[in-house]
C-alpha cells in the first residue's frame, strides 16, 4: 500500500504470528513485538510456537527474506507506518474483560508511534473499545485521532487449522473511526486478502465480531439442550439433527462437553458488557454451554455406578485437552473444566494430548489399568483407536464420549456420550 512500508505487529500469538507472517511474505518489512523471550527466540530462528498447517515453512520463508523479526525491546517497533495489535482480551473472574493487556499495548504503540501512523485493533473487545482507546492515544500523545493518526478495528476470522487459507480468502471488515481510516486498512490488507472486504464504523465492526461468535454460542446452547431432551426419549440426538438439517432453512450445531477457545466462551460477555440492560437468552445460552462439563461428568459416574466402581477408587483417562480436535490450543478448554470438575472426586485422572506436552506418553499409557476413558477432545488420532486393544489394558471398561468420536459403541465396554440417549 502507498505509505506503508513498515510494520510492527504487537503480540505474536495464535493470531499475531499468523498476520506478521502473511504481510511479511507480501513484502514488508515487519517486527513483531512480543514479551516472552522464549518465543521471540523461536521465531527468529524460524521455529514456530503454535502448532498450525504451513506455519513453519511460511514462518521460514518470511524469517530468511529478511522480511521478519521478532523483538522484546520496544524501542524496535519506533516510527513504524502501521501498528497491528493482536493482544488477549481475556475474562476476568467476574467474568467481565480485563482490556489491561490492550491498554498496555496501545499505551507501547502511542510511545512508538509517528505522525500518519495507522493503528490497527485485531483483537476482539467489546463494543465503542477502539473509539476510547483512539481517546488514549490522544491523550498520550497531543495527536488528533482521524487526522494525525488512523484508527481501525479489523478483527480477525479465522479457525485453528485453517488460519492461513481462512486469512487470505474469508471476507474482513474495517471499522475505522473515520472513512478514511477504514480505507488505508482496507488497501493495506489487500495486499494479501482475496477474500470481499467491507468498510464500516469501529463500532459496529465491534459488534459484528461479537454477534457473529454470540450465534454461534447460542446455537450450540440450543443443541445442547436437544441433547439433553435425547437422554430423555432415548434417541441419538445426532442422528436427529443431521435429518433436521436436511431442511434448507435449518443449521443446528453440534453438543458436545462444552465450548472452548478464544472467541465463544468470551465474547458473549464483551457483547453484553456496555449494554444497559440485559435480555436474558446470550447470557442463558451461555450458562448452558458452561454446564457441559458438568453434564459430562455426570455421564461418567452414572456409568461408575452402574458397574459398582467407587469413584473414590476409579481411574480416569481423558483424551484430549485441547478445545479443538488437532489443535494444541487449550484457552478455555472444557477438557481442563472437565478434569477440574471430577480430580477430587477420584483417585487418579490422567491425560493424553498428542499436541499438548505434559501429558501421558500414549493412549496406552493413559489408559492402562484405568476404569473409565473420556473423550474430551475430538482429534483425529482418536477416530482410530482399536479399542479391543485398549480394553484388554483397562480394569473396568467404561467409554464417555463428550464429542461423537465413537459412531458405534465397542463391544464389551459400558458406554454412554453426550447426546446418546439410545444407551
Amino acid at each position: 500500500m502507498d505509505g506503508v512500508n513498515e510494520i510492527a505487529v504487537i503480540g505474536l500469538g495464535y493470531i499475531g504470528l499468523p498476520t506478521a507472517i502473511m504481510f511479511a511474505n507480501a513484502g514488508f518489512k515487519v517486527t513483531g513485538y512480543e514479551i516472552r523471550e522464549e518465543v521471540v527466540k523461536k521465531i527468529n530462528s524460524g521455529e514456530a510456537h503454535i502448532v498450525e498447517p504451513e506455519i513453519d515453512e511460511l514462518l521460514q520463508k518470511a524469517v530468511e527474506s529478511g522480511n521478519l523479526r521478532a523483538t522484546t525491546n520496544p524501542d524496535d517497533i519506533k516510527g513504524k507506518d502501521a501498528y497491528i495489535i493482536c493482544v488477549q482480551t481475556p475474562l476476568k473472574e467476574d467474568k467481565t474483560p480485563d482490556l489491561s493487556y490492550l491498554e498496555s499495548a496501545v499505551r507501547i504503540v502511542a510511545k512508538a508511534m509517528k505522525p500518519g501512523s495507522l493503528v490497527v485493533i485485531e483483537s476482539t473487545v467489546p463494543p465503542l473499545t477502539t473509539v476510547r482507546m483512539a481517546e488514549l492515544i490522544e491523550e498520550l500523545t497531543g495527536l488528533k485521532a482521524g487526522k494525525d493518526f488512523y484508527m481501525v478495528h479489523a478483527p480477525e476470522r479465522v479457525m485453528p487449522g485453517r488460519i492461513f487459507k481462512e486469512l487470505v480468502y474469508n471476507s474482513r471488515i474495517f471499522g475505522g473511526i473515520t472513512p478514511e481510516s477504514a480505507e488505508m486498512a482496507e488497501r493495506l490488507y489487500r495486499s494479501f486478502v482475496k477474500g470481499q472486504t467491507f468498510k464500516t464504523s469501529s463500532t459496529v465492526s465491534e459488534v459484528v465480531k461479537l454477534m457473529e461468535n454470540t450465534f454461534r454460542d447460542v446455537n450450540i446452547a440450543l443443541a445442547n439442550e436437544f441433547a439433553f431432551l435425547a437422554h430423555q426419549y432415548g434417541i441419538n440426538v445426532f442422528e436427529a439433527i443431521e435429518l433436521a438439517n436436511t431442511h434448507p432453512r435449518v443449521k443446528i450445531h453440534t453438543p458436545g462437553i462444552g465450548v472452548g477457545g478464544h472467541c465463544l466462551p468470551k465474547d458473549p460477555h464483551l457483547l453484553l458488557w456496555p449494554a444497559k440492560e440485559d435480555f436474558g437468552l446470550i447470557k442463558l445460552a451461555r450458562e448452558i454451554n458452561d454446564s457441559m462439563p458438568l453434564f459430562t461428568k455426570d455421564l461418567l459416574f452414572s456409568a461408575l455406578k452402574e458397574l459398582n466402581v467407587p469413584p473414590e477408587d476409579a481411574v480416569i483417562a481423558v483424551l484430549g485437552l485441547a478445545y479443538k480436535g488437532d489443535s494444541d490450543d487449550t484457552r478455555n478448554s472444557p477438557a481442563l473444566a472437565f478434569v477440574g470438575e471430577i480430580e477430587e472426586d477420584v483417585k487418579e485422572v490422567r491425560t493424553y494430548d498428542p499436541f499438548v506436552p505434559g501429558t501421558s506418553g500414549s493412549v496406552e499409557e493413559a489408559v492402562e489399568n484405568a476404569d473409565a476413558v473420556v473423550i474430551a477432545t475430538d482429534h483425529s488420532e482418536f477416530k482410530n483407536i482399536d479399542w479391543e486393544h485398549l480394553g484388554r489394558l483397562m480394569r473396568t471398561r467404561i467409554l464417555i464420549d463428550g464429542r461423537h468420536v465413537v459412531e458405534n459403541p465397542p463391544r464389551g465396554f459400558l458406554f454412554k456420550g453426550v447426546g446418546r440417549g439410545e444407551y
